[in-house]
């Protein structure tokens, strides 16, 4: 199959979970601690990815390349603990079809810093895609939304979710240089994961919150190893993608997930549907459209 179809067929995918997920996730986590949440979950997929790396190791006649420690590191720490804990925080207090749209603001930063970073060439008609998406977000985000039961501080969780969305930005940037230089995309999303998870749980020990992983029932395991499940599909699809096409187009095809977002928190969580935000919806599923087709401009040859 075709690198570029691969990963944009990738991309999509990564979309679909993501926009299913991000409801789910907000009816898991309103009554768990945000930090046990994903520092749990993190353990769990970088074992995972750990194993499907030993597995792929072993395919292998030659070994894999390893790139420098520092870029895993960085990884770990900037997208896989500190805007997980700023993610989940943000999303306890504000709705699941805003928290994902505001998400998906993530091309903007992610573009920036590819064409600074990675010297990304952006094509126009690239650039036009992600100004008429950008107008989506800007309309579907203009309604303000008075506090709920299940969205208690909407403006806190909103400032959240967009510092976590600038911090993985970043942290795309970080992986798609240390895949540039011959790293697997398996030990990427293990670094993310699990180096990031054992952040998370050294933050937890700094705060005493062990009492609430000990504290856990039944249902909430449950409710973790689920959302463990849908989170392994994103990054192991998310990864794949960046191995194959620009961040910057791999970035924009997300924002297909906040539409799904909006569809699955208004049946299931009865959340608010603005006007303006089926307006911002059609000229994101429009930008989408054009991007699709847009071949990556790879200046490093990958």
């Amino acid at each position: 199959m075709n690198k570029e179809y691969l990963g944009t067929l990738l991309a999509i995918l990564t979309a679909v979970v993501s926009g299913i997920s991000i409801p789910l996730n907000k009816i898991f986590v309103v009554d768990l601690d945000p930090l046990i949440f994903t520092a749990v979950r993190g353990l769990i997929i970088g074992l995972v990815f750990l194993v499907l790396t030993i597995i792929q190791k072993n395919r292998l006649k030659k070994p894999m390349k390893q790139v420098s420690w520092k870029y895993l590191l960085a990884i770990a720490i900037v997208g896989g603990s500190l805007a997980f804990a700023m993610f989940f925080s943000g999303l306890q207090l504000t709705t699941s079809g805003r928290g994902a749209f505001l998400h998906k603001t993530l091309p903007l930063f992610a573009t920036l810093f590819a064409f600074i970073f990675l010297k990304e060439k952006i094509p126009k008609k690239q650039l036009y895609a992600l100004l008429a998406m950008f107008a989506g977000l800007v309309i579907m985000t203009v309604s303000r939304i008075e506090p709920g039961l299940l969205w208690s501080n909407p403006q806190i969780g909103d400032f959240l979710i967009i510092g976590a969305t600038i911090l993985w930005a970043l942290e795309n940037t970080i992986a798609r240089k240390a895949m540039i230089e011959g790293e697997h995309n398996f030990i990427v999303a293990f670094s993310r994961m699990f180096i990031g998870g054992l952040i998370l749980f050294g933050i937890v020990g700094v705060f005493g919150r062990f009492d609430a992983l000990i504290a856990l029932t039944s249902s909430q395991w449950t409710n973790i190893l689920v959302s463990s499940g849908i989170l392994f599909c994103y990054v192991f699809f998310w990864y794949w993608s960046i191995r194959l096409i620009n961040v910057s187009k791999a970035s924009m095809l997300l924002l297909l997930a906040p539409v799904i977002s909006l569809i699955v928190g208004m049946s299931w969580l009865n959340e608010p549907l603005p006007v303006l935000q089926l307006a911002g919806s059609a000229l994101i599923l429009i930008g989408a459209y054009f991007v699709i087709g847009i071949k990556s401009r790879l200046s490093t040859g990958v």
